[in-house]
């Protein structure tokens, strides 16, 4: 059993078993020794009188376990906390859930009916989400609560074989889709590196990479909206100041420069623009930018510019009652603006007689779609917002089409 101590061989006294008086801490390695000893006699006697088998496995791992102050959970919750308290109320409200997800798993009663599950599951989703609505509802008290004594999983525990049969269990009971599952694998390789990193456990427990799991990304089929397309939203005759409205406006607006997140165009201020540029740092990796605003930007612009009282007023109307001190209430307006936005996007569609999927999202995609290979990929970075080329070769290669088309054409029409 690995006790996580080093001595040269000269030190140690193979026939007692124990550390040679010549190593200078041979008494405290002895007692340590001794120590681990005792606790494999208590677990062994335990079983001993409850008539349980117990292996020398299971004797390991409960040793293993024993005396270790930080579980997989207790772990994955200081995060999500932390995270919590940096605002970053996107990123742990997912991790929060993936961790509900890993305990669903561990309780799963595999003689249990499908359906059973599935509806006990759902269930208790239901209620978190119910709790969370509540007055007086606080999310640190809540995370603390769930997790905080939660010692039923170690990362000494999250093996090859546990990760396969988690993976049987989110497609089969929690329902996911694969891309979905591969964030869960990713969650769980972050929360691995970072507690190896922190001295929490031994490399040698990695469950990822080599000939072990490996994530695989699975590349997804993005399409934008063509130019007319976009032309006929832009000319689409719709009641000004009514929510189809407004929604066009947001969305011509992300559109207009290159697909920003539409979170990030709701929060966008007054004073983000100046000298007929637009000065903002994005919300998700806080990357500065600065872009000339371009004429069809400027008439949405006027729209609105009516309404403003004060530099720090924002400009769409969909954080209006926010209070901007309150970054928790920020987020949780923006997150229901995009709802809103996304459910009006539909009947815009509708309208414009647009079969394609439009949602807040399509508006990278269009510019990426109509760019094509027009504009240079180190512009298109800059536009993006990558910090790595391939990065942007690659998403831009969803929307090149032009030598496969030509080469089928040749091969057709020879």
């Amino acid at each position: 059993m690995y006790t996580g101590k080093y001595i040269y061989e000269k030190d140690w006294n193979k026939e007692l078993c124990k550390v040679r008086k010549s190593h200078p801490n041979s008494t405290r390695l002895n007692n340590y020794l001794l120590k681990k000893l005792a606790e494999v006699d208590d677990i062994t006697l335990e079983a001993d009188k409850s008539e349980d088998f117990v292996s020398s496995k299971e004797i390991k791992k409960k040793i293993k376990h024993k005396g270790r102050s930080v579980s997989f959970f207790q772990f994955g919750a200081e995060r999500v906390k932390s995270r919590f308290q940096a605002g970053k109320f996107s990123t742990c409200k997912g991790e929060l859930s993936m961790l509900f997800n890993v305990r669903e798993f561990l309780k799963w009663n595999r003689f249990e009916e499908r359906e059973k599950v599935i509806k006990g599951i759902q269930e208790r989703r239901r209620n978190r989400v119910g709790q969370s609505r509540k007055f007086g509802y606080d999310f640190l008290e809540h995370v603390k609560e769930e997790f905080d004594k939660e010692t039923s999983l170690y990362f000494e525990d999250i093996t090859e074989a546990f990760l396969n049969n988690f993976k049987v269990f989110c497609i089969s009971y929690l329902e996911h889709k694969t891309r979905t599952v591969t964030n869960h694998l990713i969650y769980f390789r972050t929360l691995f590196n970072a507690a190896i990193k922190e001295g929490i456990v031994e490399p040698k427990y990695y469950p990822f990479g080599g000939e072990k799991e490996r994530i695989r990304v699975k590349p997804t089929q993005k399409i934008g909206l063509t130019k007319e397309e976009i032309e006929r939203i832009e000319k689409v005759k719709l009641k000004k100041d009514g929510p189809v409205w407004h929604t066009r406006n947001v969305w011509l607006f992300s559109f207009y420069f290159a697909g920003i997140r539409i979170s990030d165009v709701l929060q966008m201020k007054w004073s983000d623009l100046m000298d007929g540029r637009l000065y903002y740092t994005m919300n998700k990796n806080e990357k500065p930018l600065s872009l000339k605003i371009p004429d069809q930007a400027k008439k949405i612009l006027d729209f609105y510019r009516p309404l403003r009282q004060s530099q720090d007023d924002y400009i769409f109307p969909y954080l209006k009652k926010a209070n901007p001190t309150s970054k928790r209430d920020v987020f949780v307006k923006t997150r229901n603006g995009t709802v809103i936005l996304n459910k009006y996007l539909k009947l815009l569609a509708e309208k414009c007689m647009i079969t394609k999927n439009l949602s807040n999202h399509i508006a990278r995609h269009s510019f990426g779609n109509i760019a094509g290979d027009a504009i240079s990929p180190l512009m298109l970075q800059k536009l993006y917002r990558h910090s790595d080329l391939k990065t942007t070769i690659m998403y831009q290669a969803n929307f090149i089409h032009k030598d496969a088309d030509d080469a089928l054409d040749a091969v057709l029409n020879s």
